[in-house]
């Protein structure tokens, strides 16, 4: 064989793909996403916020489907550890020692990015699915634990509707964020659980 056949049939090695970048690249994504939506947002912005070159973008993520499918789902390594919530004796100590700022905070970027996939997820099974599984089942889980270890102490009747109570807050917090354009914060949140939430668990309040 040729030194020419030789080098014809050796493999080619392409530069390794470097994705150190990538968390940080997709948070970026989920920014642009909150603030632009779907239908506005592009990959081009992407790579000028994270001051990443466009070709690295689009050969990491070939479609802005995929970009976003990817940064939606990357939101899920930040749940809140099941194992290491608070645990005060009461129903209403539980709710209220979850009301932090950053968590607070947290909500609310969860439900900008929702809004912001909100046309996409009809078409997107695959997106609603990632959707549901990291910005909705956290905080669910979490209160399934609250009212579940209510029911335990005798508190809230046995027969309590556990899944609908889960919901009250979150719903409360997304129509004030995304109907009303009304930021949440403590205040809000203690009277929600103090004058809904409670009273919905058959649970006087103090």
């Amino acid at each position: 064989m040729t030194q020419v056949d030789e080098a014809e049939v050796k493999p080619r090695l392409g530069r390794k793909r470097d994705h150190t970048r990538d968390p940080e690249i997709l948070e970026v994504a989920l920014d642009v996403l909150a603030e632009t939506g779907y239908d506005g947002m592009t990959i081009d912005m992407v790579a000028t916020r994270a001051k990443a070159g466009k070709a690295t973008l689009y050969r990491r993520w070939p479609s802005k489907a995929d970009l976003v499918l990817d940064a939606v789902a990357c939101m899920k390594s930040k749940d809140i550890d099941l194992d290491a919530l608070p645990d005060t004796g009461t129903l209403r100590g539980d709710l209220v020692a979850m009301v932090k700022p950053p968590s607070i905070r947290e909500s609310e970027r969860k439900l900008k990015v929702m809004a912001g996939i909100a046309s996409m997820i009809a078409r997107s099974p695959e997106l609603a699915a990632a959707a549901q599984s990291a910005l909705v089942e956290p905080r669910a889980s979490v209160n399934r634990i609250f009212f579940r270890r209510a029911i335990e102490r005798g508190e809230i009747p046995a027969d309590a509707d556990v899944e609908r109570l889960c919901m009250i807050g979150p719903a409360m917090v997304a129509y004030s964020v995304l109907m009303l354009g009304k930021p949440v914060d403590r205040e809000f949140l203690v009277s929600t659980i103090d004058k809904i939430i409670l009273p919905a668990a058959r649970l006087p309040t103090a």
